[in-house]
């Protein structure tokens, strides 16, 4: 199942190059542990950051909370702006839907949640953080 990766110029690239090319992850070393650690598969499969990747291809990995999906259309030459990287894939109907609803979810949640009247101070935002785990 592992294939060979060759540059861009041949219609394949290393799917960690690939996921950061269009903009799916931040960095490359974040795709790469992705792939790695059996987060993303090509065609139902697990494949390691080597793995190349051609169109027509279906790739699926967590996003967040929200599976996604996408079917490979092309491979970019290079990482460009976010709207050459959004042709380079097509989202699934099923993987819109499930973005949908969990943004609905989301934005219900937030809305039913107490809200202070008043912004936080200094300590009480400290306490936040605290509490959050990010202190």
């Amino acid at each position: 199942m592992k294939e060979p990766a060759t540059g861009a110029g041949g219609g394949t690239a290393r799917i960690d190059r690939w996921l950061f090319g269009v903009r799916l992850f931040k960095s490359r070393s974040l795709a790469a542990e992705a792939v790695h650690g059996g987060r993303v598969h090509v065609n139902g499969s697990r494949v390691k950051p080597a793995y190349a990747v051609r169109p027509g291809d279906v790739v699926r990995f967590m996003r967040g909370a929200v599976e996604f999906e996408c079917t490979v259309q092309t491979v970019p030459a290079r990482r460009g702006p976010a709207s050459e990287a959004a042709r380079c894939y097509e989202e699934s109907a099923a993987s819109q839907a499930r973005r949908v609803a969990f943004a609905e979810r989301m934005r219900l949640a937030a809305a039913l949640a107490p809200r202070p009247l008043e912004r936080p101070d200094k300590h009480e935002r400290r306490e936040l953080r605290r509490l959050r785990g990010r202190d």
